[in-house]
């Protein structure tokens, strides 16, 4: 291919199904928190019982990722991907008809084994589907799904539940999971299967380094996930607003998380490694201002905003260093990462849950203030080389 072909060959179609794809499992991962007060209700439980869902989708989630990861290798991240994505939907028929709370848990976990396949598999098949040249182009349209799933996905998911009731969140779901799956069926040949399995994730625990910024991760992810399941039922049950309320909440964290796309150039000018323990000190910041605006609705929309932007900046730096620390085994590092994520998701989700019952919402953010701290100093303490051929991993 000339340079000329490669400037001007476009993102390819494919690229949009995947987005797809992901906004799918991300609409799937987070929407729960919003709509959570009205399962509690149909269920008459309480919302922390309910958030065990959100917990086993996580734990599910993490076990796929380290344990079933190499079927993608051996057989192929199209193939895998569309069956990955058959079992999603089939768990999200599950949800939506689940007759008692263990019943919807249990599709929650299957929808997590699912996802921790599909989500490899996609990111295997932007690689593979990326024209030379527009690697970075085709990467940032599969990624923007996280965005779509928070900003259209978890936004509407509180709206339909106060019209039509939280189950159609899932019905709606499904229909557009087809969509997803009819237009990555000219995916399934992509990838030559191996025959063979890839190693493990974890045996990317040996890369020097790699432990400090994994903990970071783990108290990023639980402080993320562990307030964020909370805020929907704090402000129905607290602050007497609707479960619609909690739609533009997440709206506004999704602006922001997308609004922070201008920081790319000057992260890469001053270097990931100098830049991630300010970043996750911002967020604690931003953790602390939520603390005190627990009470007052227009002002958590604010905070939410800054939330996104906090976060976003801190979780692409931290991809980055991760990157950095050994490009031989990036795949099995992002695994790893995948998994402590999902972790994190089951930790949150399930610890916070009673703080939150004794001590109401503005507690959480005040934990999570510490376990920033803890993600700063971490990383801090990180090296900031990479192990492979000396690289500088700024």
């Amino acid at each position: 291919m000339t340079n000329a072909d490669q400037i001007t060959s476009r993102v390819p179609a494919a690229a949009y199904a995947l987005c797809l794809c992901i906004g799918l499992i991300g609409a799937n991962s987070l929407a729960l928190g919003p709509i959570a007060p009205r399962v509690a209700e149909s269920f008459a439980t309480g919302v922390p019982a309910v958030m065990t869902a959100s917990a086993a989708f996580g734990i599910g989630t993490a076990a796929s990722a380290l344990l079933l990861a190499g079927l993608i290798d051996r057989f192929g991240p199209g193939r895998m991907l569309r069956h990955a994505l058959l079992a999603f939907l089939v768990a999200l028929v599950a949800s939506a008809a689940a007759p008692v709370l263990p019943a919807f848990i249990g599709a929650q976990l299957l929808a997590g084994l699912a996802a921790g396949v599909a989500l490899p598999a996609i990111y295997t098949l932007a690689a593979l589907a990326s024209p030379p040249g527009r690697e970075s182009d085709t990467l940032g349209v599969v990624l923007f799904g996280w965005t779509l799933s928070m900003v259209a996905g978890v936004s509407l998911s509180a709206v339909i539940a106060d019209l039509f009731g939280w189950r159609m969140v899932y019905g709606i779901v499904v229909i557009a999971g087809f969509a997803a799956v009819a237009g990555t069926t000219k995916l399934t040949a992509g990838g030559s299967p191996t025959g063979r399995a890839a190693p493990s994730p974890l045996s990317a625990l040996r890369v020097p380094g790699i432990a400090p910024l994994l903990l970071a991760c783990a108290a990023f992810m639980a402080s993320f996930y562990g307030v964020y399941a909370y805020v929907g039922d704090h402000l129905h049950r607290t602050l007497g607003l609707p479960v619609s309320a909690a739609g533009l909440l997440a709206l506004c964290y999704g602006l922001g998380f997308g609004a922070t796309a201008f920081l790319d150039r000057w992260i890469d000018r001053l270097g990931p490694a100098r830049l991630l323990p300010l970043f996750f000190a911002v967020v604690g910041g931003v953790y602390l201002l939520m603390s005190l605006a627990a009470g007052s609705y227009p002002a958590l929309l604010a905070v939410m905003f800054c939330w996104g932007m906090a976060n976003h900046a801190a979780l692409n730096v931290l991809i980055l260093r991760l990157a950095a620390l050994d490009p031989a085994r990036r795949g099995a590092i992002m695994g790893l990462n995948s998994g402590v994520t999902y972790l994190a998701l089951f930790v949150g989700t399930s610890g916070f849950g009673p703080l939150y019952a004794r001590a109401g919402f503005a507690a959480l953010p005040a934990l999570a203030v510490v376990l920033m701290l803890t993600a700063a100093l971490a990383t801090a303490l990180a090296p900031r080389t990479a192990t492979a051929g000396g690289q500088p991993a700024e």
